[in-house]
């Protein structure tokens, strides 16, 4: 595979602006979930611009220096599942596309993205839950994670198609 020297600037910067807003999220405790969204996105930014391979060099790339550079390294980890589904997401579709589905194609994209998410997050929730919420934990506790999770899921998701759309898509003519 040959790389361009413009791909890998453009992928070194925006690596940095995805370290900066790591760093940024321990730093600005009260923003910490919206820097940690906004440095995954620049995953999907890897992923839109250049291909899958380089988008998931891209993700590993940000994940080890992630880990080197953040002070907090849970942050990494929470990151790092949401930079992979990003990646993942960004895959879906396009082996989608590739199949050329008629019949409720976002039917299947969703069932797909809720699949690739729960593979990460019940795990997570059941293995950490000190990751989630540092009290004890009752039963009720833990079903208000799984579909508080799920919620979460839907905003991130939305969240990530509106950046694409109206921010990366207006800023990413004026940069080429």
């Amino acid at each position: 595979m040959h790389v361009n020297e413009k791909k890998i600037a453009f992928c070194g910067l925006l690596l940095a602006i995805c370290e900066i807003l790591l760093v940024l999220s321990k730093v600005i405790d009260v923003s910490t979930l919206f820097f940690l969204a906004a440095a995954s996105f620049c995953t999907g930014v890897a992923v839109r611009e250049y291909g899958l391979s380089l988008g998931f060099a891209f993700f590993v790339a940000s994940e080890l220096l992630g880990l080197i550079l953040v002070p907090d390294k849970l942050y990494c980890l929470t990151y790092g599942m949401m930079a992979f589904y990003i990646w993942a997401r960004e895959a879906i579709w396009r082996l989608l596309s590739k199949k050329n589905l008629r019949k409720n194609p976002s039917k299947l994209l969703w069932i797909a993205k809720y699949a690739v998410f729960n593979v990460m997050y019940i795990p997570a929730v059941i293995l950490m839950p000190e990751l989630f919420y540092k009290g004890t934990y009752s039963l009720g506790m833990r079903a208000m994670l799984l579909l508080g999770g799920q919620v979460i899921l839907w905003i991130f998701d939305k969240a990530y198609c509106y950046f694409q759309d109206a921010v990366w898509g207006k800023y990413r003519r004026v940069l080429q």
